[in-house]
């Protein structure tokens, strides 16, 4: 029951956060000149879509975050891809963005690759309690991960995000991504403080559950305002994949770290895993590099194009006239020209 209750819950967060991306873009889309959120403008918080957007995401993280509570982190973060699918589909559909048959193609792969992950997902170790989050917290391998996270962040976010943020989506969704792993591990804190608070525990005098929450509002408002930047610089059908990916990373490497998930991992699961992770890569680079590649019956083998029967025959008079083994080396005024010189010669 639980399985199955963790497992829905995410496949509703999928639904509602891939209907969030496409509800803000377009407000976003409706700003007519006013500052946008790519300059740093502030100006979305007057548009209904978007606050409807943001409405939609709340109430997909809320599922997310209740699935953390039922289900491993390793099976409801690759789950994630679904809204990818709901994303790409929706904007083809209400924002007229492109989506052709490698894009298709790419969803497909992501999905695939999904469920492959979740299939041999390595299985996380018990956190029943404030006092073990609070031991895994004080690991030094954490302590370095999260200060990695929060330096390179900084980085992005003042180095290289006026520079290149216009141009790399990569900048911003890497914000986000980043802070996101750190949001998750809060997520799941709160989850075991509030199954604590509803067992009668006396968690609101544990200082840790209050820090935890001050943390995650911190770490979704930067996830909001990149992911604001990101969306009104580039498509939607770009940036939710890619997000997609470097937080599903982000996140499988923090809790790999946190949690200890693929200590005690057999070798055919993590062949598995690394292997459903990479037919997910491959899919967001189809869905990402072709883009922009229109599709046409053109493009297609001749035997397959509408209107073509089948091909010439090979040896018919006219082809073996146009033969490019009887095809002249030089154009008819070449020959011409080379004529008169041997002729000057002599």
């Amino acid at each position: 029951a639980g399985f199955g209750a963790g497992l829905g819950l995410a496949l509703a967060s999928s639904a509602f956060i891939g209907g969030s991306f496409v509800l803000k873009k377009k407000g976003l889309l409706r700003l007519c000149g006013r500052a946008r959120a790519g300059q740093g403008g502030h100006a979305y918080l007057r548009e209904w879509l978007w606050w409807a957007g943001l409405l939609c995401m709340g109430v997909g993280e809320a599922a997310n975050f209740a699935a953390y509570a039922f289900a491993p982190a390793t099976l409801v973060t690759p789950l994630g891809a679904l809204s990818v699918l709901v994303s790409a589909v929706l904007s083809s559909i209400f924002l007229n963005e492109q989506l052709n048959v490698h894009g298709k193609i790419g969803c497909i792969l992501s999905i695939l690759g999904s469920t492959v992950m979740v299939i041999h997902a390595p299985q996380e170790e018990e956190v029943s309690s404030l006092e073990s989050m609070a031991e895994k917290l004080k690991d030094p391998g954490f302590i370095v991960f999260a200060l990695c996270v929060l330096v390179s962040s900084l980085l992005l976010i003042f180095v290289a995000g006026p520079r290149y943020g216009q141009s790399n989506v990569l900048v911003y969704v890497l914000v986000c991504s980043a802070i996101g792993s750190l949001s998750v591990s809060c997520v799941k804190g709160l989850g075991i403080a509030l199954k604590e608070l509803f067992s009668g525990k006396p968690v609101l005098k544990e200082p840790l559950g209050w820090v935890l929450l001050v943390c995650l509002v911190i770490c979704i408002s930067v996830q909001i305002n990149y992911l604001n930047k990101a969306l009104d610089i580039f498509n939607t059908s770009v940036v939710t994949p890619i997000y997609y990916v470097l937080f599903t990373t982000a996140v499988m490497t923090c809790s790999a770290i946190l949690f200890k998930e693929w200590q005690h991992m057999v070798l055919d699961n993590i062949i598995g895993s690394i292997s459903g992770f990479l037919t997910i890569v491959s899919g967001i680079f189809l869905l990402h590099a072709f883009r922009d590649m229109p599709f046409t019956p053109s493009l297609l083998p001749l035997f397959l194009q509408p209107g073509r029967a089948g091909p010439h025959p090979p040896w018919s008079s006219a082809d073996r006239h146009q033969s490019c083994q009887h095809q002249p080396l030089l154009p008819s005024q070449d020959k011409g020209s080379q004529s008169a010189e041997e002729e000057e010669e002599e």
